[in-house]
C-alpha cells in the first residue's frame, strides 16, 4: 500500500473507534436519530434496560434532551441497579412506546455537559413535587452517574 493510503486506513480506523466505543467530547460521537430523540424529549419516563444480555427488567427514569442527545441520571447508584449493570456491560435498550432501541451507554465526563444536564432537569422537570430530585441530581454523586445513550 502507498504511504498515503494507509494513512487514510488510520484516520478511518480512528473515527471508527470514536464512533463505535464513544466519546463525548468530540463531534464524531454517534447520535439517535432525530425521531427518536424528539420522542424521548416529549415524555417524562422512559424504559430502559441495562446489559446485553441480562435479568434487569425494564426500569423507568427521567430522560433529558441537551444539544440533540439523550441523558440520564443515577438516583440511587446501587450496586446492583442499573447504572452499575451499565458499567458492566453498556449496552442496553431502551422502550418508546410500543418500539425497542437498542443502545450503548457512555459515561459523560465533561464539567459543562454535565451542567447542561442540570438545566436541562431543571427546566424540564419543574413542578413542585419534581423540586427535590431536580436539586438531589446536583449532588457529586449523582453528576458522575451522568450517562448518554448512543446507538449500538
Amino acid at each position: 500500500m502507498a504511504p498515503l493510503q494507509n494513512c487514510r486506513l488510520v484516520v478511518v480506523a480512528v473515527w471508527f473507534q470514536k464512533l463505535t466505543f464513544g466519546e463525548t467530547r468530540g463531534s464524531l460521537t454517534a447520535r439517535l436519530p432525530r425521531h427518536i430523540v424528539s420522542a424521548i424529549d416529549q415524555i417524562k419516563i422512559l424504559g430502559i434496560r441495562a446489559g446485553a444480555r441480562t435479568v434487569h427488567r425494564f426500569t423507568g427514569v427521567w430522560p433529558v434532551v441537551v444539544e440533540g442527545r439523550v441523558f440520564v441520571r443515577s438516583w440511587t447508584v446501587k450496586p446492583d441497579g442499573w447504572y452499575r449493570a451499565f458499567l458492566e456491560d453498556p449496552r442496553g435498550t431502551i422502550s418508546i412506546g410500543n418500539r425497542n432501541v437498542r443502545i450503548r451507554a457512555v459515561r459523560v465526563r465533561s464539567e459543562r455537559l454535565r451542567d447542561a444536564v442540570e438545566d436541562a432537569y431543571a427546566s424540564k422537570y419543574a413542578t413542585p413535587a419534581s423540586r427535590k430530585y431536580v436539586v438531589g441530581f446536583r449532588t457529586p454523586r449523582r453528576r458522575d452517574a451522568t450517562i448518554e445513550f448512543v446507538p449500538r
